[in-house]
């Protein structure tokens, strides 16, 4: 079969590998559509975080796909069945998972990462980590359901958003689009901002998705804040910028009383003043990962058409060319990426 490999970094290779064969408790997933997201770009440049992969690795966690065959064992999925996974995988024996904190778990492990991904045409996978994708959802939409869920964990889990709130977005990259896009379905005022990088391809797609867009490279959010506020600040502040910069911001723009939600990951150290956040009562709040309750959440939303997945996933790279993908991604001059392994 045809797979995506990492070979070290910054290098990926287009290799024919031996199809796998599922085990008496394993499913077969014939790969349909796969993404690229931010963990895939920054274990692509095998940055410090990220540097423990074992190599060579087939790529990719982010993926759609049909049930090929089953083990004899397995009775929840028949061939022919179009699935998601859900690739970081719980222990089930912790303390937090069995507080019911999986997304958290102490020994987690990631597809794609830990052991081999869906950068292929086929991957192998048990099948209690699988969701089935609703009929009005295509299998290159159902594609996104990872990052979709992140999204819905951080707005409908983790925040206190309300329709009708002021909400601002930090970060244009996939998790920010999704969750301005989650944001904007519960009928809250969405802003997103970003810099001049962003403003050739992330920008317009997002006002695409008829959210407003401000380019701080160019204009003052402080200043566009108080104006679209009346002054008062915004109810929440979601950091996807994974800039160590994102959450010092959202506590100057956030109303006294409001909420900051971390979901990007900053790679450099932050220093917020924690006066303004105590005197305020502000909320600083981290979203991480997602569970089982917000894939499916992310697929309803996309069963219902809340979210337009279409207009987001970009399925021009091929994976002849992989780098290309990569590299487009890493200069912001995409959103979401996707190779597709199966036309059908």
């Amino acid at each position: 079969m045809k797979q995506i490999v990492q070979t070290g970094p910054a290098s990926v290779e287009v290799q024919e590998g031996e199809r796998p064969s599922p085990g008496p408790a394993e499913v077969l997933v014939r790969v349909h559509t796969a993404g690229i997201c931010g963990s895939d770009a920054h274990a692509y440049e095998y940055e410090g975080g990220y540097d423990w992969i074992a190599m060579p690795r087939i790529m990719g966690h982010e993926y759609s796909g049909t049930v090929e065959a089953v083990g004899e064992e397995v009775t929840s999925f028949d061939p022919g069945d179009r699935v998601v996974e859900e690739p970081i995988h719980n222990c089930g024996e912790c303390f937090q998972c069995r507080n019911g904190e999986e997304n958290i778990c102490q020994n987690f492990s990631i597809t794609g990462m830990h052991r081999d991904g869906a950068y292929a045409e086929y991957t192998v996978v048990d099948p209690e980590h699988l969701h089935a994708v609703p009929d009005a959802v295509s299998l290159a939409d159902a594609a996104i359901t990872e990052p979709m869920s992140i999204a819905t964990r951080a707005v409908l889990t983790r925040s206190s958003v309300n329709p009708g709130d002021d909400v601002l977005v930090e970060g244009p990259g996939p998790i920010g689009v999704f969750t301005a896009a989650v944001a904007d379905s519960l009928g809250a005022n969405v802003l997103v901002s970003g810099l001049d990088q962003d403003a050739t391809s992330r920008l317009p797609l997002v006002e695409s998705l008829g959210i407003d867009t401000i380019n701080i490279s160019e204009a003052d959010l402080e200043t566009h804040a108080n104006v679209r506020t009346d002054d008062v600040g915004f109810d929440a502040v979601f950091d996807a910028s994974g800039h160590y910069t994102g959450v010092e911001t959202g506590v100057e723009v956030v109303r006294k009383g409001g909420e900051v939600v971390v979901v990007g990951i900053p790679r450099e150290p932050s220093e917020v003043l924690m006066t303004p956040v105590v005197r305020g009562e502000i909320d600083v709040i981290s979203s991480y990962g997602s569970d089982w309750t917000n894939f499916e959440q992310a697929l309803r939303l996309m069963e219902n058409g809340a979210i337009d997945a279409e207009a987001v996933v970009d399925d021009s790279f091929s994976t002849a060319d992989p780098t290309a993908a990569f590299e487009a991604f890493l200069n912001s001059e995409v959103v979401k990426p996707v190779f597709t392994f199966a036309a059908t």
